[in-house]
């Protein structure tokens, strides 16, 4: 299965993209691998939860897909986008980021959080071991979300901003 920077290659703007975003996708991930190793009961996906609500709109608005760039496009061009978000089955792309939909995007990972709540119990070890699967799963997650992105821009043949990494 080929990354993010994998399916981007040939495009510029699409690599530049990924750099962008992963650069952000680092940052969250580490503070929510940290949340997740204190053993406080919910703690960890309340972390989880704040951090993909805030990093999903920050990987959207890389890509040239948050709502308010969309809402800028010719009608014409923001068809095609929702044509394209429709066939790859994004419910994150150029939508308003709620906690319905992060809790939906998080169901994909379940599994993966419910062995860091159990692991983070067992002392020490456990809590390397949670904050490794929170570190990971919140990576996971926002690989995936590149990856739809990728494919919407090139479905919908989007032209990607060149924007100038600020977070």
């Amino acid at each position: 299965m080929p990354t993010a920077l994998q399916m981007a290659s040939g495009d510029a703007a699409l690599a530049a993209a990924v750099t962008r975003s992963r650069k952000l996708l680092n940052k969250r991930a580490m503070v929510a691998a940290a949340a997740s190793a204190v053993p406080v009961p919910g703690l960890d996906w309340a972390v989880d939860a704040a951090m993909l609500s805030k990093l999903i709109p920050e990987i959207n608005r890389e890509f040239g897909l948050s709502p308010q760039q969309l809402d800028q496009l010719d009608p014409k061009k923001r068809d095609q986008v929702q044509k394209a978000v429709a066939l790859v089955g994004s419910v994150l792309i150029g939508k308003l980021i709620t906690r319905d939909l992060v809790i939906k995007a998080a169901t994909k990972i379940g599994m993966r959080l419910t062995t860091k709540q159990l692991a983070k119990y067992v002392p020490f070890a456990g809590q390397i071991v949670a904050a490794t699967v929170g570190y990971a799963a919140i990576r996971y997650l926002g690989e995936e979300h590149m990856k739809d992105c990728i494919r919407v821009a090139r479905q919908a043949q989007l032209e990607v901003p060149l924007l100038e990494y600020s977070a």
